[in-house]
């Protein structure tokens, strides 16, 4: 697609959706386009990209506040929070790595368009929790303003954090306002060889109800583990479990120890020092390990302790490599090519241990042919319907890219 409407400014998207409105003409909306092959194919005759709406607006390190225009790359977010030793409290992944698209791309608002989270989710909570601000244009050529500056309950609905996840379907972002938290002093990971993967859930979920603060807890296949650039991990040829403790050196000794104690059934632990620590979750958080290889990429949420069961049910009707985040709260599912990406199989093990999937990485045909997101049970659909409506009664933005109606 060559016609991309590139506006600098949020009168210049105001002005753009309007003309669009006007002539009922559909749009599919981007950032800096990382993220395009997820989701169904949007049937649009242009594409619209927020990648010129760019700058940071407003910081203040000591209020541990930031705001930033949508186009903002997420790299300069945090060149300039690490200048003051601040972060992102909810470690967004990087997608680009498994879709092919290259890692370092992406933007401020694509983050909080597809409310994406990393391993530092168990102990923080997800991009949406930390979204205090919003603004955008609507499908009605409208702009609108959501929250403030100010982490604060809400009563009613709140527009912001309803509208994270919502892949640019609901409206085009242009700014948004969110908290940031200081970077730990100090990270040691503690690494398990050779858990099966309902142990290492048990090993990770075991963790997290231990007052010594885990801030990541994964579990890589040996397949997948034998695919990290880390050395000292790769060349192990196991599967690994990881455990993660940050704060204050101190703190850390203390607290290592303490939790070794606690999981001393699962064996003795390789223990990974700060630099060697930062270089494997880095790897964790780009999913560098997933990369583009003729393979379809699944992402299932569901209960840890369902995961290994739900991994397991898929596997007796094909090969797959499993790595799990969040304890075995999010599954990612390397599958093999097929016509469906094995869709049948898994929706049928998500309908039976509960969670719903996500189909990240496919071609776009099978893209078209099947569910990409996970369907909506009949009330779900009713309200997001009334959304869609609210939002965008033309359905302009991004059409049928989640939902082949809507």
């Amino acid at each position: 697609m060559d016609d991309i409407m590139r506006p600098a400014t949020e009168w210049e998207l105001k002005s753009m959706m309007t003309a669009l409105m006007e002539r009922a003409i559909p749009v599919e909306i981007m950032g800096a386009g990382s993220k395009r092959g997820v989701g169904r194919p949007v049937a649009a005759p242009v594409a619209m990209t927020t990648a010129g709406i760019r700058g940071i607006s407003l910081y203040e390190p000591s209020e541990l506040v930031m705001a930033a225009r949508a186009g903002t790359p997420l790299t300069q977010i945090e060149v300039e929070l690490a200048s003051r030793g601040q972060m992102l409290p909810f470690e967004p992944i990087d997608l680009g790595s498994a879709l092919g698209a290259g890692a370092g791309v992406q933007t401020i608002g694509a983050v909080f368009a597809a409310n994406l989270s990393g391993a530092r989710r168990i102990s923080n909570g997800a991009a949406r929790d930390h979204l205090i601000g919003l603004r955008g244009v609507n499908g009605r050529g409208e702009i609108f303003k959501s929250g403030g500056r100010v982490m604060k309950n809400v009563t009613g609905y709140d527009v912001a954090r309803g509208l994270s996840g919502s892949w640019g379907t609901l409206a085009v972002f242009s700014e948004v306002t969110f908290k940031v938290l200081p970077l730990p002093d100090d990270v040691v990971t503690l690494v398990y060889p050779d858990l099966t993967d309902d142990l290492a859930v048990e090993l990770m979920s075991l963790s997290l109800t231990q007052p010594y603060e885990v801030s990541g807890t994964v579990h890589l296949s040996q397949a997948l583990a034998g695919r990290l650039r880390h050395k000292g991990l790769a060349s192990a040829g196991r599967p690994l479990t990881a455990i993660r403790l940050e704060n204050f050196t101190r703190s850390i000794t203390y607290r290592k120890q303490k939790l070794r104690e606690v999981l001393v059934a699962y064996g003795a632990p390789m223990e990974l020092e700060l630099e060697s620590s930062l270089e494997f979750w880095s790897e964790v958080r780009k999913l560098s390990f997933l990369p583009p290889n003729g393979t379809h990429l699944w992402r299932i949420s569901t209960t840890p302790s369902e995961a290994a069961a739900l991994v397991a049910a898929v596997r007796r009707h094909m090969a797959v490599e499993a790595f799990y985040d969040w304890s075995g709260g999010l599954v990612w599912l390397e599958t093999p090519a097929s016509a469906d990406a094995g869709s049948a199989d898994i929706r049928r093990a998500v309908a039976s241990h509960g969670g719903h999937a996500t189909l990240i990485r496919a071609d776009q045909p099978v893209r078209q042919s099947v569910d990409v997101f996970q369907p909506l049970a009949p009330a779900v659909d009713r309200i997001t319907r009334g959304i869609k409506q609210a939002f965008d009664p033309l359905g302009l933005l991004n059409p049928g890219r989640m939902y082949a109606t809507m």
